[in-house]
């Protein structure tokens, strides 16, 4: 139900504390808050970021891109706390102006070139190491269209959907129903597509899985705002064979662990500056079940 007791001012003014698990960092300004500079590591890549679903795709390229055997693609990453307001101290507001995790450094040809937004992450990457993109025309398109896709798809299901169900103080039916419907049309897209095909682009595993799975993956696994039965994702049955068979990838879960700051201990990785990280994480797994 809509709040009838609410009338849009002629003039919004933010108040700083407008509520909700983010209002205590939100402003409708930009630029740094403190003077702070980033780390940097030894590889030719530099990455800041968190593991939410959007930093996740970063860090599963780059996983996957090692299990390749591109040693190129060496990176460290940097643990963003965007709770604490990370992304507003001036190092990272200097390479990601929109200070939003994920923001990147390429330093492999001596100059540092800077990289934001997920996406163009993972098309520079990609295009850089000729890996995960097709290079026929035409499926080069088709893996395009859907990387866009979940650019323009996401806020619909975080910032719509997730925000107003899971984190608003208060909850009310209009805007839960108006996402809810939405997201589950966009499942209902991804499912109609994932019928006849093994991933997003035919037989090829590409960035637009790694763009997508983050999301509708962890949503059709149930890990994602504990709303599995309210969209009864189950109903998704290719969806879900799609994000099971992802899941399983040795690359995908060490992405999913790197800047992981929640859950199981052994499933996270604070910081991550060499292939030796992951294996401590491991025995610390294997330790725990013993």
């Amino acid at each position: 139900m809509a709040d009838a007791s609410y009338v849009p001012p002629r003039v919004w003014v933010w108040e700083s504390e407008n509520g909700g698990q983010f209002g205590g960092i939100n402003r409708p300004t930009a630029g740094a808050r403190f003077d702070k500079p980033l780390p940097v590591g030894k590889h030719p890549f530099q990455l800041y970021s968190l593991a939410t679903p959007n930093g996740v795709k970063v860090t599963i390229l780059f996983e996957e891109l090692l299990e390749q055997g591109i040693k190129e693609a060496e990176y460290d990453a940097f643990l963003i706390e965007i709770m604490e307001g990370g992304q507003f101290g001036s190092g990272f507001v200097e390479i990601n102006p929109n200070s939003k995790i994920p923001a990147m450094v390429d330093r492999s040809n001596g100059a540092e070139i800077p990289v934001f937004e997920s996406g163009a992450i993972l098309l520079y990457l990609a295009e850089k190491f000729n890996a995960f993109i097709p290079a026929d025309l035409a499926m080069r398109a088709q893996c395009l269209s859907w990387l866009f896709w979940q650019i323009g798809s996401g806020p619909f299901l975080g910032g719509g959907f997730g925000h107003f169900y899971a984190y608003a103080p208060e909850k009310y039916q209009y805007s839960i129903d108006r996402f809810a419907m939405e997201v589950k049309r966009q499942l209902d897209v991804l499912n109609q597509h994932l019928e006849n095909n093994t991933y997003i682009c035919g037989d090829d595993y590409t960035i637009a899985d790694m763009a997508i799975w983050p999301w509708y993956g962890a949503l059709v696994d149930g890990k994602l705002y504990e709303a599995a039965e309210f969209l009864q994702v189950e109903s998704y049955l290719y969806v879900v064979r799609w994000a099971r068979q992802i899941g399983q990838r040795k690359a995908v879960q060490r992405g999913k662990m790197v800047n992981r700051t929640w859950g199981e201990l052994s499933e996270q990785l604070r910081n991550r500056h060499d292939a030796s990280d992951f294996e401590l994480r491991t025995q610390d797994k294997l330790e725990a079940s013993e």
